[in-house]
């Protein structure tokens, strides 16, 4: 029976620069995943606009240098998708790339049909990622094309208890978005596909307890959780030329959850 890997994944040594000459925008970028996408992509030759709704977000982007510049926006608020995307024209001329990472984390068990839980949860998990997709398209399209990334869940496959309902949809939602974008607009140069992220470390499991950690990480087939460069490192193959003929994809980076029976 094989063993579980449970070391971290090995380091990457850049110099390929797959994303050199291309700007994106990652939404989200304060934290997590979308801080570590901007520090990678960066590290691939990308400009990058990092937009995110704290405050801190530049402070949080600052460590990456020039050739990304933070910018605060509320993403489910379209002047400021429509600023977002105004500004990275103004600063990079163009937007290859778009993530939309941005997202509200599922961390109860709540599963109430409610309107707040609908609102909570679909208000900028699913609204935000159409506004910024359609901004997405309106400007790629001109262009010659683009690639739209969406960050969506292993939750939108499958569904556990522990998980609010709504979330789930909600990502299930985006992905259902990305797949119609994916036909519509792929004669237009656009691709859309998703990445949906199993169990990955980030700034708020640094001080979850092992109790909370243990049963996450259990769910891969490698018995670790996930880390935010694994996940960076297939945005940027799926923002570059070398998934040139991937569309509509839903692709999980969960290190085998879902494909568990149980």
């Amino acid at each position: 029976m094989p063993q579980n890997n449970t070391s971290a994944p090995p380091a990457h040594h850049p110099g390929a620069g797959l994303l050199a000459g291309k700007v994106a925008i990652i939404t989200g970028s304060a934290m997590g995943l979308g801080k570590a996408m901007a520090r990678v992509f960066v590290r691939e030759g990308a400009k990058v606009l990092g937009a995110d709704f704290d405050p801190s977000n530049a402070e949080a982007l600052a460590h990456i240098g020039a050739d990304c510049v933070p910018f605060h926006a509320d993403i489910r608020k379209e002047a400021d998708v429509l600023a977002m995307f105004a500004k990275a024209k103004e600063l990079f001329g163009r937007v290859d790339i778009l993530v939309n990472n941005a997202g509200t984390i599922a961390t109860g068990g709540d599963t109430d049909l409610t309107v707040a839980n609908y609102e909570e949860f679909t208000q900028t998990n699913f609204l935000g990622a159409v506004l910024c997709t359609r901004v997405a398209v309106e400007t790629m399209v001109p262009q010659g094309g683009g690639s739209i990334i969406n960050i969506s869940s292993v939750g939108s496959l499958n569904c556990e208890d522990r998980a609010p309902i709504v979330y789930s949809a909600a990502k299930a939602a985006v992905n259902s978005l990305t797949k119609a974008i994916a036909v519509k607009y792929g004669a237009q140069g656009i691709r859309a596909n998703v990445l949906a992220p199993g169990f990955t470390h980030s700034e708020k499991t640094l001080h979850a307890t092992r109790e909370v950690i243990a049963p996450m990480e259990e769910k891969s087939a490698f018995g670790r959780a996930g880390e935010g460069e694994e996940q960076a490192q297939v945005a940027v193959f799926l923002a570059s030329d070398r998934s040139s003929y991937v569309n509509g994809v839903v692709l999980p980076v969960d290190g085998g959850w879902s494909v568990r029976m149980a």
